[in-house]
């Protein structure tokens, strides 16, 4: 019976770090525009989260990056473009961090979708990179074209 009670238990903590997520405000932006982007990383399923690594989509050009007291980053590079930023911020089990980034947009494409990897203390990680609809959907922001209004 105990066994049974351990399984059932580790599957409600597996459940809900699946179930945590990762959200992008704004959800629409503009072709072309210079935008701040804001990460809304959430730590959940009793773990707390020490790293978030966020891969830069092509045609998104970041120009800074900040992030929250007592959190650091550090910023791969290609040349002179910033394609991953590495957020080290603790997020206590239960809580929420905002990252966030000014970037401008692509000149073309229908959205941008970001790809983050959420890592915990103990050593586990999600990587928010599906597909929307699916277990770990990453964030994606729409983009209109310049002349719409958002």
């Amino acid at each position: 019976m105990r066994k049974g009670m351990t399984v059932v238990a580790m599957m409600l903590v597996a459940g809900a770090v699946l179930s945590a997520h990762v959200g992008v405000a704004p959800r629409e932006s503009k072709l072309g525009a210079t935008e701040t982007y804001t990460f809304s990383v959430r730590s959940e399923g009793g773990m707390s989260t020490n790293i978030v690594v966020l891969d830069i989509p092509d045609g998104v050009t970041v120009t800074s990056v900040s992030a929250p007291d007592g959190a650091t980053h550090e910023e791969t590079k290609a040349g002179d473009r910033i394609v991953q930023i590495t957020w080290k911020v603790a997020i206590k089990a239960g809580a929420s961090a905002k990252l966030s980034l000014v970037a401008t947009n692509p000149s073309s494409g229908t959205e941008i979708v970001w790809k983050i990897h959420q890592k915990y203390t103990d050593g586990m990680s999600s990587d928010w990179v599906g597909a929307a609809g699916s277990r770990n959907p990453a964030p994606i922001t729409k983009l209109v074209p310049a002349g719409d209004a958002r």
